[in-house]
């Protein structure tokens, strides 16, 4: 090495370093408009403010600039670590996953699926539901709570309008909870973190389950996940260092016990019967026994079965069709409805014989007897009166 450098070497108190002045960078001369812009819009994005401070340069020094100061403006926003208490919290979400599910001939269709993720133990559930209106997303969580057998002390949710899309529970949902004696906890708007644990499994499901199965039917595909879920419980979960399977015992004890009713689930609506003898439950007419044409009807509908009800009594029963815009007929039905149209042409032709003509063709007018009764004021139905002629 040259001396000079050795004898600087020596005479230093620490190691030598090579040092170069800083160079700049082409942000700085905009700086004072970028922070003029942060100081009122924090969260601006970079093409936004490149735009209003007219930049002229590639995004890349703009972007540094942007990350090295806006948190000063938007300041930082820390996360803690939640644990959870065994029996405390069900974290439930719905999930829509891309492939299309046969559910009619030629036709498929996108459908939700729930997921529920238990707190404590992790414990993954989830099951495909015919729709996100409040009766079938309830169906749907009984029948993953049935499964487990207890609920925990409290359900999550983000603002599904079937659920909490006002910013407060529905009525169907908080009176299913109340028949459980449990409580629905909405998340915050925009704060999925809020029910990371589920919104986590939805990523797991998407990438572990997904890839490479094929559907051909919604039945198909619950069998699949159920047996894709036994595996996925079986896993070793990191944040835990356990199984949920093994785990699920201990958050079992601390739940709550199911109640001996069940809650008010599914689909459900009254409807006066018309001519047609179809009602329609989410996009799809069932035939009703015609008999009841003109009365009251209850409609009830489960992700499995349509059921109505006339003064207590089936009128129909179906299986559910999870297609839309189509006509499920009872051939019982049809044939009734032939059956009662038939008669009702005899009855009228019977009717036209018995109507007597004039001599030109046209029908002679029949007066009701009980008009000739009042006239006359004979009471046959009670002889001892007299009815007055007013």
């Amino acid at each position: 090495m040259a001396r000079n450098t050795v004898r600087a070497a020596l005479s230093s108190d620490r190691p030598p370093k090579y040092q170069r002045a800083p160079r700049g960078s082409v942000a700085d001369a905009f700086e004072p408009q970028i922070r003029a812009l942060l100081q009122e819009w924090p969260k601006m994005p970079a093409p936004v403010v490149a735009q209003k401070i007219g930049w002229p340069y590639s995004m890349s020094p703009l972007k540094k600039r942007l990350a090295a100061i806006r948190p000063e403006y938007v300041g930082i926003d820390p996360v803690d670590r939640v644990v959870y208490e065994p029996g405390q919290v069900t974290q439930c979400d719905l999930w829509f996953p891309e492939p299309r599910v046969p559910v009619a001939a030629g036709q498929e269709r996108v459908l939700p699926v729930l997921v529920l993720t238990l707190g404590f133990s992790r414990f993954l559930t989830a099951t495909m539901i015919p729709s996100r209106q409040a009766g079938d997303i309830l169906s749907g969580m009984w029948e993953l709570i049935g499964g487990i057998g207890r609920v925990t002390k409290t359900l999550v949710w983000d603002r599904e309008s079937a659920i909490g899309g006002t910013g407060r529970v529905s009525a169907p949902a908080a009176a299913f909870a109340g028949t459980l004696a449990t409580k629905i906890t909405l998340a915050p708007p925009r704060d999925p973190e809020f029910k990371g644990l589920v919104e986590r499994n939805n990523r797991f499901l998407e990438t572990s389950f997904l890839p490479g199965r094929l559907f051909t039917s919604p039945a198909d595909f619950n069998t699949q996940l159920g047996e894709w879920l036994e595996r996925a419980n079986a896993r070793t979960v990191r944040s835990i260092q356990g199984r949920p399977v093994d785990l699920l015992e201990t958050d079992y004890l601390s739940m709550l016990p199911l109640p001996p009713v069940a809650p008010q689930i599914g689909l459900n609506h009254r409807i006066r019967l018309g001519r047609d003898y179809y009602v329609r439950v989410d996009a799809v007419d069932y035939s009703v026994d015609p008999r009841v044409i003109g009365r009251f009807v209850d409609v009830t509908a489960s992700p499995d079965k349509v059921t109505v009800f006339c003064e207590g009594q089936v009128v129909a029963r179906h299986h559910r069709s999870w297609a839309k815009h189509g006509v499920i007929t009872d051939s019982a039905h049809a044939a009734t409805a032939a059956q009662m149209r038939r008669a009702l042409s005899a009855q009228r032709q019977k009717r036209q014989a018995a109507t007597r003509h004039h001599a030109d063709g046209h029908a002679v007018g029949l007066r009701a007897l009980p008009d000739y009764d009042a006239l006359f004021g004979v009471d046959f139905t009670n002889p001892t009166e007299k009815v007055s002629n007013t």
